[in-house]
């Protein structure tokens, strides 16, 4: 596979490090074979962390996890990139669309790539970036 750019949603994040989690093994499959940059929000992290909190060990395998991979974490906290999520998650609200997915296609714009690992086909197969652009559902899709 010839490297590229992957942004990660949390779902991936959770399903790769929580054994019990149903697309654990699959997830650790497809993944592996990928080689390139990954980048991840602040959002994302934060929604990771709380569904990884409960589980022990869960938090600290996933701040491992982001110092061994790496997997560089965009700031999107700025009043405009929170704005613009803001505007994308009423655009689309019957998606629906969380403040995370929002980062997500925010920073698909800004490194201008189609490729995410997502476990979240329905939201990010409706989302569009800088206009008309489809994603790329790299775990799906291959």
């Amino acid at each position: 596979m010839k490297p590229g750019v992957f942004l990660v949603d949390t779902g991936a994040l959770v399903a790769l490090l929580d054994r019990s989690d149903p697309a654990h093994g699959w997830l650790r499959e497809a993944w592996s074979p990928l080689i390139g940059r990954f980048h991840t929000t602040g959002a994302v992290v934060t929604e990771a962390m709380h569904f990884l909190h409960p589980i022990p060990g869960g938090a600290a395998a996933l701040t491992g996890l982001l110092g061994k991979v790496p997997i560089h974490i965009d700031d999107t906290f700025s009043p405009a990139q929170l704005e613009a999520a803001v505007a994308l998650m009423a655009r689309y609200a019957d998606a629906p669309m969380d403040f995370a997915d929002a980062t997500l296609v925010l920073l698909a714009e800004r490194l201008w790539t189609p490729n995410i690992l997502t476990l979240d086909e329905r939201g990010f197969r409706t989302f569009r970036f800088a206009g008309k652009r489809h994603f790329r559902l790299v775990l799906q899709d291959g």
